[in-house]
């Protein structure tokens, strides 16, 4: 990694993170901008390729943006242990930082190979407001260059030791089940594919995996890697899959409640396909037999999209996912208490909150 970690991008358009929040995290003795731009830069570095083609497919989806949210979570855990990231060049310190960036990344690269590969499997049009990689090129070549970050990945966890691989691989694991299991569970299934009952124990299992698990991962990397105990990396840990859990729920109930123009997102994407998420759940137990269940049971086109998305909106089922959510917050806020009363925690625990701010 270069020295220079503050090259590139002036802080208004770095990393999607709103310059305020950047700001906050500094003046209390955070400076994540430290981690975050030293990922920005390694990602085009880690990607770089020989081959034009393979360069600028692999470049797709980093360019595009996003909010580097995993990365984030690797530097303010980062802060847990009693080696927090100071400059380049400041001892073990400075080693830290090196760490941390490298683990961003790594978060980062997975979490993109895993949108190369979802937007094969859903059949994505856009993402980011931009042409799919399967749709401006084809399924063929998504699929390789999620394949091709993965590599990349793994490359850049060897040089932080076993232990990181180690971690990444189980978590790899992990993703690739929880996505196994949502085709097994969503009424489109192919025919040869076991079909599993979308029930509320499965939905859990799924998100658990598909996006609990690689939060819990960049937690577990900061807090490790900045030098805390066993005991306490577990419990950053443990804060980050309650964290994923709650804001999936909220990415749920956004697919239900929100509009186009708010999200970025069409509404009603997982009924369109199949996939029973916490408020469509809610909503068929508390009535099995009713017009809502009856919709999707048929082919839900455009009116029979919106009158489901009406009846859910009337009904309880988002308030009552919202609840749940809610209890994943205050799991993750709990684990924090082993860190005392510190900057980095208030930090973390607002960060845990805006999974419910975001859905009201």
């Amino acid at each position: 990694m270069t020295a220079d970690l503050h090259a590139g991008q002036p802080r208004a358009a770095r990393l999607s993170i709103p310059a305020p929040v950047l700001d906050e995290l500094e003046a209390n003795g955070l400076p994540v901008a430290l981690v975050l731009d030293g990922v920005e830069q390694r990602l085009h570095e880690q990607v770089s390729s020989n081959h034009a083609f393979v360069d600028e497919v692999a470049r797709y989806l980093i360019s595009a943006g996003g909010k580097r949210f995993r990365p984030l979570m690797v530097a303010l855990t980062g802060y847990l242990g009693p080696r927090p990231p100071a400059a380049a060049g400041t001892g073990n310190a400075g080693d830290t930082l090196s760490a941390l960036v490298d683990a961003g990344t790594i978060v980062e690269l997975v979490h993109l190979a895993t949108l190369y590969h979802d937007d094969v499997i859903d059949e994505a049009p856009a993402r980011r407001g931009t042409p799919s990689a399967n749709s401006r090129w084809d399924n063929t070549v998504a699929i390789l260059t999620g394949d091709y970050l993965f590599a990349c990945a793994s490359d850049l966890s060897a040089d932080l030791g076993v232990e990181v691989t180690r971690i990444m691989a189980r978590t790899l694991a992990r993703l690739c089940e929880g996505q196994i299991r949502e085709v097994q569970g969503s009424m489109g299934a192919l025919p040869d594919v076991p079909q599993l009952e979308p029930t509320l124990e499965h939905y859990l299992e799924v998100i658990s995996g598909k996006t609990a698990s690689l939060i819990e991962t960049s937690c577990r990397y900061g807090a490790l890697l900045s030098g805390a105990s066993p005991a306490e990396v577990d419990a950053a840990a443990r804060y980050g899959w309650h964290v994923g859990m709650a804001f999936q729920l909220s990415d749920d109930i956004l697919d239900v409640a929100s509009d186009t123009e708010e999200s970025g997102k069409t509404p009603g994407t997982d009924l369109r396909e199949g996939v029973h998420t916490l408020p469509v759940l809610y909503a068929l137990a508390d009535d099995p037999g009713g017009e809502f269940a009856a919709l999707l049971d048929g082919d839900l086109g455009d009116v029979e999209l919106a009158r489901a998305l009406a009846l859910l909106r009337d009904s309880d089922a988002l308030g009552r996912s919202r609840d749940h959510a809610a209890r994943y917050v205050e799991q993750a806020v709990a684990e924090l208490e082993v860190f005392g009363d510190r900057p980095v925690v208030t930090a973390l625990t607002r960060l845990a909150e805006y999974a419910l701010d975001r859905v009201g």
